[in-house]
């Protein structure tokens, strides 16, 4: 059952996170949002694309509960900046992807309700649901995952971190 402070805890919990995660695209140009720095092939501007297509897709799995792959969920390209974006724009729709998870969660009567998953190609044969409070972790650990690795192309591309940053 959810409490009456569960869903502010876990919202701070990933505002937190993607705070963490913005600090390390302060001050950068598009060029630099978009150059790898390390082996991976992730860039700080392809990590914030790719958060924000998961919190477009993984708060419509939770609102809408159908068990259908939300679009795009499993383009390889959400982790990639193309030559048409540009941090602004990505940092918007990022931006605009926190506030409707936000709503999306202060909206739901109950952290309890649980919802089918999608099928992917790694999905075990049978269905699985999740609750809406599982999402939200999963969220929290992908976004603070993304951070650790954004933290690292940014020091490599010019010495900043977050921890300095604060």
């Amino acid at each position: 059952m959810t409490t009456s402070w569960e869903k502010t805890d876990l919202l701070d919990a990933l505002a937190e996170q993607r705070e963490l995660l913005l600090i390390t695209v302060r001050g950068l140009t598009d060029e630099q949002a978009a150059r790898r720095t390390t082996v991976s092939e992730l860039t700080l501007g392809g990590i914030v694309k790719h958060l924000a297509s998961g919190e477009e897709a993984w708060t419509r799995i939770m609102v809408v509960g159908d068990g259908e792959l939300p679009d795009g969920m499993l383009d390889m390209e959400q982790y990639r900046m193309t030559g048409d974006d540009t941090l602004h724009g990505l940092l918007e729709r990022y931006a605009a992807a926190a506030r409707a998870t936000e709503d999306a969660v202060t909206g739901l009567p109950d952290l309890d309700r649980g919802v089918p998953l999608p099928r992917t190609p790694w999905s075990p044969p049978e269905p699985e649901h999740w609750s809406a409070r599982r999402i939200l972790l999963h969220l929290v650990r992908e976004t603070a995952q993304h951070a650790g690795h954004a933290d690292i192309v940014r020091e490599a591309l010019d010495g900043a971190n977050s921890t300095a940053q604060r």
